[in-house]
């Protein structure tokens, strides 16, 4: 079952990420000023892993958000047993955000 319009446009609306990224480019400008600065190398790594742990957090709520919607539709959204494989999924995937 194809997805209508509007639910396409529903499923593509990362209005927190797009907040999340804003603040995240701002990180790597600073980072690169940090570079151009020649700071100290652990100061930078230590942005870095800020910059990194981030990104994850985005790519985290975008597959949540997936699976809730996009996938649990395409399955059939109400049957409990693909929503009970969706929870399974993101169980396995939130461990690896952390």
């Amino acid at each position: 079952m194809r997805m209508s319009e509007k639910e396409v446009r529903q499923a593509a609306n990362h209005a927190e990420e797009l907040v999340r990224l804003g603040r995240i480019a701002g990180q790597v400008a600073g980072v690169k000023r940090m570079i151009e600065e020649e700071r100290y190398c652990m100061d930078i790594l230590v942005q870095l892993k800020a910059v990194r742990a981030a990104l994850k957090k985005v790519e985290g709520n975008i597959l949540r958000r997936h699976m809730q919607h996009c996938v649990a539709q395409a399955l059939g959204g109400g049957r409990s047993g693909a929503a009970q494989k969706v929870a399974e999924l993101q169980k396995y995937f939130e461990a690896d955000q952390r």
